[in-house]
């Protein structure tokens, strides 16, 4: 069995041969102390090395407008997240209408294409990202987007709206030139914080589902197998996000509220698939390579066989001992 089927057939709630694996994205600060413990030279060289079955492959630069702008231009001053965007102090959706939303034929997916042509047998989650929640939250301010739900909800809704309309677009043209060279359609949101979701299910039910739909059904019209990206604590909604196709959640943030293995088989096991759970904020940085081996063992035992093993967020930090990875890696394999 190769990657790509075992990764497949892990999502889909199928018997493999055994749990999946993924490096994750380590951050470009991190690559530089991996290649020197690792011995390699290429990202491609260390995931081979560390049998690692899942590629992720996004199209981040498909965007091409002919003047150099940016797909969306948020115009914000500063990069915290309370920092407005241009419709911090919109009240009139003439204003949201007027906006120069992006365009989809300024889209060229060839150099995209190629890349996926390339990947070997090797499980391809793709799709542009996706994340309208978060740019949501740039283009008013988060603070500004959460107030607005109750002040301004015909804003909000004429916003989300531009910004699902842009990416379902996108997606399709991205499905229809790339076809099967996309197994999943890989797309995040990050709905939690360490305690919670951001907002109450109520507005869950208003602002966010509605568009979350139209993202899943299109993955679903392309036979593509929805992978989630969340971090936080996600669980008061994870159940209705499944109820909206969602395939498998990443990255299963093991110190966030409810978001422990145990806790997730108890609620979701057979409902749903894993990729993640292995600790970021603590065990990989502090840990030893026999802590790692144990909770990785322990992992596969609670969550298995419909899990992927994967740090608890995928941007490795460099603060990430490469020997713990490598322990990491090697507990999947049996080793």
């Amino acid at each position: 069995m190769n990657s790509r089927e075992r990764i497949t057939r892990i999502l889909a709630g199928e018997k493999a041969d055994r749990c999946g694996f993924w490096l994750g994205n380590p951050h470009p600060d991190s690559w530089a102390g991996l290649h020197d413990y690792f011995g390699t030279s290429t990202e491609e060289e260390l995931r081979l090395l560390l049998k690692d079955d899942f590629r992720w492959i996004c199209p981040w630069n498909a965007y091409q407008h002919p003047e150099g702008k940016p797909v969306f231009d948020m115009q914000r001053p500063g990069k915290t997240l309370s920092e407005g965007g241009v419709f911090a102090d919109t009240i009139n959706i003439d204003e949201v209408e007027s906006f120069n939303w992006p365009q989809p034929e300024y889209l060229d997916f060839t150099g995209y294409k190629e890349t996926l042509e390339n990947a070997g047998d090797f499980y391809r989650a793709g799709g542009l990202w996706s994340p309208f929640f978060h740019e949501a939250c740039d283009i008013f301010g988060m603070e500004n987007y959460f107030l607005k739900m109750y002040t301004h909800p015909e804003v909000v809704h004429a916003v989300t709206q531009h910004l699902i309309d842009y990416y379902l677009a996108a997606n399709r043209l991205c499905f229809e030139e790339c076809g099967d060279l996309i197994d999943g359609f890989f797309f995040g949101n990050d709905f939690g914080s360490q305690h919670d979701i951001l907002v109450s299910p109520a507005l869950f039910t208003e602002f966010i589902y509605p568009y979350f739909r139209k993202l899943t059904e299109l993955g679903k019209e392309y036979h593509k197998q929805i992978i989630l990206h969340s971090c936080g604590s996600i669980f008061r909604v994870m159940n209705d996000l499944i109820a909206l196709g969602v395939d498998a959640f990443h990255p299963l943030q093991a110190k966030a509220a409810d978001m422990d293995a145990d806790t997730l088989k108890q609620h979701f096991s057979g409902k749903v698939a894993f990729i993640g759970a292995i600790d970021t904020q603590d065990l990989l940085v502090n840990g030893s390579p026999d802590d790692v081996i144990k909770e990785v063992n322990r992992i596969k035992s609670v969550l298995g066989p419909s899990v992927v093993i994967s740090p608890s967020h995928e941007a490795l930090l460099p603060d990430v001992p490469p020997r713990n990875i490598e322990a990491m890696a090697k507990a999947v394999a049996g080793k």
